[in-house]
């Protein structure tokens, strides 16, 4: 729990309410119920849309909202709770996403005490892994909801992000022959493997006007059984930051393989995102994967947020309480201008 003696204002009072919620994927109902329970206090109309038994994507709105905020309840574990400080609130989820939460919740607050209802709010579960809430949010968008911008929440230091780069993670899976280390047998799996991740490691991955070349990192391996034993099997999991379409990468891993070795890719691979930018922001590329590629019917995607995307899925996360506060008001100038923009377009 906070460690000041002075009261605390109400943004960190919120955050720090929800940190002490664990909320890892998979786990994300205590908070989702908690989260729902504040914005109907608040009079705003709350829908749970189940994605699986036990886990569900939340939609607040209060009229018919055309620009939507939108981010994540999950986090990544371990969960551990929350600390205050005089700048800081720190804890798992404090910018990764419960301050992203935190500050939509009081902007659209703001909003509403200002007359405007046309706002409302998404936060789905699984962005930290598979992406399924929003995946499922996409396939269920359905009237009032006519989402013309969707503002994507994320810890990007306060600046609107122009584009990201794409994801693409996969396995691979190397098959041999078993038997003794001394006769001419295999081929052995290793073997197989490492030479494939050696090619893949030493490929190009492609470059993207404005973005940046394509990266990978290979994340686990394992394999064989004894160092005097010719491995059957062996596996390896990497994750590509792309700059591609996922069709052109795939087409590139397959000839880098070899014959003993099979690609197999995860759900929803995709390729660079572009985001609108509010006019006067200059934008900054990120290398980070988000939720947007897979909202497609929510609008034109922006991506914004208080925090440090270094400081996320760290032991030592947290965000800033003035950088929270001075988003929430963001925010709100962001949906004044893209509602206005929207009434000059149709007149």
């Amino acid at each position: 729990m906070p460690t000041m003696s002075t009261s605390l204002d109400p943004l960190t009072s919120l955050l720090v309410d929800y940190i002490e919620i664990p909320s890892v994927t998979g786990n994300e109902e205590d908070y989702g119920n908690a989260l729902a329970r504040s914005l109907e206090q608040r009079g705003l109309a709350v829908e749970r849309q189940e994605v699986e038994p036990g886990r569900f994507n939340l939609l607040a709105r209060a009229g018919q909202p055309e620009v939507v905020f939108c981010t994540h309840l999950d986090t990544v574990p371990p969960f551990f709770g929350s600390r205050v400080d005089a700048d800081f609130v720190h804890g798992r989820g404090s910018c990764d996403a419960k301050g992203q939460a935190v500050s939509m919740l009081s902007a659209v607050e703001n909003l509403l005490k200002a007359g405007e209802d046309r706002v409302g709010l998404l936060f789905t579960v699984g962005e930290e892994v598979l992406g399924d809430g929003a995946m499922h949010a996409n396939a269920s968008l359905a009237d009032p909801w006519a989402p013309r911008f969707i503002v994507v929440g994320e810890p990007t230091g306060s600046r609107f992000v122009k584009a990201h780069k794409g994801v693409f993670h996969a396995q691979l899976t190397a098959h041999g022959v078993a038997g003794h280390s001394s006769q001419d047998i295999g081929p052995s799996a290793v073997h197989e493997l490492v030479q494939a991740l050696e090619r893949i490691l030493a490929a190009k991955w492609g470059r993207a006007e404005g973005i940046g070349s394509g990266t990978v990192n290979l994340g686990c391996i394992e394999g064989g059984v004894a160092p005097n034993v010719v491995a059957e099997f062996a596996k390896a999991s990497f994750l590509l930051r792309s700059v591609e379409d996922p069709a052109v990468v795939q087409d590139r891993l397959l000839d880098l393989l070899g014959e003993h070795v099979e690609l197999r890719v995860n759900d929803g691979p995709y390729g660079p995102v572009r985001f609108h930018v509010p006019e006067g922001e200059e934008g900054v590329v990120v290398a980070f994967g988000t939720d947007a590629p897979y909202l497609s019917k929510w609008g034109q995607p922006l991506l914004f947020g208080p925090g440090a995307i270094i400081d996320a899925h760290t032991d030592h996360e947290k965000v800033s309480r003035s950088e929270m506060a001075a988003a929430s008001a963001r925010l709100v100038s962001v949906a004044e201008e893209l509602l206005s923009s929207l009434d000059a377009s149709a007149t």
